[in-house]
């Protein structure tokens, strides 16, 4: 019973995040467009039927059923046709999606709204307008993050010894005794030189090691006689041991095993190091942010490539992988299992914390692809715009006027087509073959 109300709890958590999330978004497109003048008739979190709303001034505030996204509608998204509003019909299907598009931008128009509509501020004001919404989801991130990070911090290897290997066995061997010793197998290094648990080894060959990375990269690249320098009961201590090859599993230039594991031969000491939870300075919490966005964009641009893995995942019989795109399904169960994990508090608050920054860093750089509906999309549009008055005045040219976002609907609703049916996928692969926590 207590485990199920853990992972409801874990369910509620993610919920809350995911909402605090999407009006964190809104709100930025919310404050610049009013900052600039623009008229604002709604700020709504969610879709579908409207549970709760509220009018305030001229902005109707309010939370949809369906927390999967949210948004402001603006006056004048589109420029008018040539008639001044709504160009003539056609039986051009493409045509009159331009054309629902334009007059949907207009229909909440009222007196006065003339001179607040989206389209007429400059290019750079309808930039921010629309950077803002992306913007403040990178800013979440960032301070989640750094918070979780420089307080709580993250569980890491140390230079701490927990435990010493008696022996030299291949890792890459599957063994049924596996850490077990057999008659014939050669004493390990660590265990030949002395090498005990609680020991902290603070240098190696001489020079000092602050870390595991550092450590294990001296270790690996070193075969034959060394010296490792520990701490042991408040003194220091010079050990002696030979270094022997073994096959390893290797390390990324990240220092992270490579996964599926693969094995190399290296430098081998032969003892465990000992993990703990320590809190990260912000030099090293910049660095690894930087890691988390670039690892974020390139699992942005591998996407297309993990569509076939994830429909066989969904409807067949492939195992679904661990770096498999995860929805919002997903990520609730994700964060549902977390919280039934025997793991003090503060750790299990650390991973939630991840994932609603992981799922910020996403929604940043999704909406910034250059492509509408999505903000990128407007961005790019006003760009040009920009870039189109700019040669007009540069050659002495008649002012093109504003670029007619609206013909490029389209192509949006082809965008958006992708977008659900991949949305549809990732939801199926959840439901039947989820990824889960190891």
């Amino acid at each position: 019973m207590t485990e199920v109300l853990l992972y409801t709890l874990g369910i509620v958590l993610f919920a809350v995040g995911l909402l605090v999330s999407i009006a964190w978004h809104e709100l930025g497109h919310l404050s610049t467009a009013k900052l600039f003048g623009i008229r604002v008739p709604q700020y709504m979190v969610g879709f579908g039927p409207t549970i709760w709303s509220r009018k305030r001034g001229e902005t109707e505030y309010g939370i949809k059923a369906v927390p999967a996204g949210g948004y402001i509608r603006m006056i004048g998204m589109f420029p008018p046709g040539k008639d001044g509003r709504v160009e003539a019909r056609s039986t051009s299907p493409w045509r009159s999606m331009i054309e629902d598009a334009r007059e949907a931008s207009f229909e909440e128009l009222q007196p006065g709204d003339e001179h607040r509509l989206f389209y007429t501020r400059k290019p750079w004001k309808r930039v921010i307008v629309m950077f803002a919404g992306p913007f403040m989801n990178l800013v979440l991130a960032v301070v989640l993050f750094f918070g979780s990070m420089m307080t709580l911090g993250i569980e890491g290897q140390t230079t701490k010894v927990a435990g010493v290997q008696k022996c030299v066995i291949d890792q890459s061997q599957k063994r049924a005794d596996a850490g077990s010793c057999r008659k014939g197998d050669p004493v390990s290094p660590a265990h030949a030189a002395g090498l005990k648990e609680g020991d902290k080894i603070v240098a190696f060959n001489g020079k000092p090691v602050e870390d595991w990375n550092t450590l294990s990269e001296r270790i690996r690249a070193t075969i034959g006689p060394a010296t490792v320098t520990v701490e042991r009961a408040g003194q220091r201590l010079d050990l002696h041991p030979t270094l022997v090859e073994n096959k390893v599993p290797k390390k990324d230039e990240d220092g992270k095993l490579v996964q599926p594991l693969v094995y190399e031969p290296a430098g081998y000491l032969g003892f465990v190091s000992k993990s703990e939870v320590q809190a990260l300075g912000f030099g090293e919490t910049t660095e690894r942010m930087g890691d988390l966005v670039q690892a974020g964009a390139q699992s942005v641009v591998a996407l297309p490539g993990k569509i076939p893995a994830l429909w066989d995942a969904a409807f067949g019989d492939g195992e679904r992988a661990q770096d498999s795109p995860v929805g919002v399904v997903g990520a609730a169960r994700l964060t549902g299992e977390l919280m039934t994990v025997e793991a003090p508090p503060e750790r299990i608050l650390v991973w939630i914390m991840n994932i609603v920054v992981m799922f910020n860093v996403s929604l940043f750089l999704f909406n910034m692809l250059p492509l509408l509906p999505l903000d990128g999309g407007h961005i790019a549009g006003a760009l040009w715009e920009s870039v189109r008055r700019h040669t007009a005045r540069l050659f002495k040219r008649p002012d093109p006027g504003p670029f007619d976002v609206a013909k490029l609907m389209p192509v949006a609703y082809v965008v958006a087509g992708v977008f659900v049916c991949f949305t549809l996928l990732v939801l199926v692969a959840d439901i039947v073959n989820p990824v889960r926590i190891t």
